[in-house]
């Protein structure tokens, strides 16, 4: 388990800490006090994984969409 601060995880990092807690208390060979803190370690990485969802849905939701279907704001790219 990476000791790393759940604030400091990018959502990617996170949700595959995340995974590796799930599955650790899934397999249930760890003692009681060991599931606490993992438990704990998951609810804290739970959040910060909704959190930052609902940053990157706000983000989405104030795109709008101009004339032609290109988002406002936004160069085309050519030349390519």
């Amino acid at each position: 388990m990476s000791d790393k601060a759940v604030e400091d995880m990018s959502f990617e990092e996170a949700m595959a800490a995340l995974e590796a807690v799930v599955s650790k208390l899934e397999r249930g060979d760890v003692p009681l006090d060991q599931s606490i803190t993992l438990y704990e370690r998951g609810a804290a990485l739970k959040n910060h994984c909704e959190k930052r969802l609902n940053e990157a849905e706000e983000k989405v939701s104030q795109i709008t969409l101009g004339e032609g279907g290109v988002p406002k704001g936004m160069v085309p790219v050519t030349g390519l």
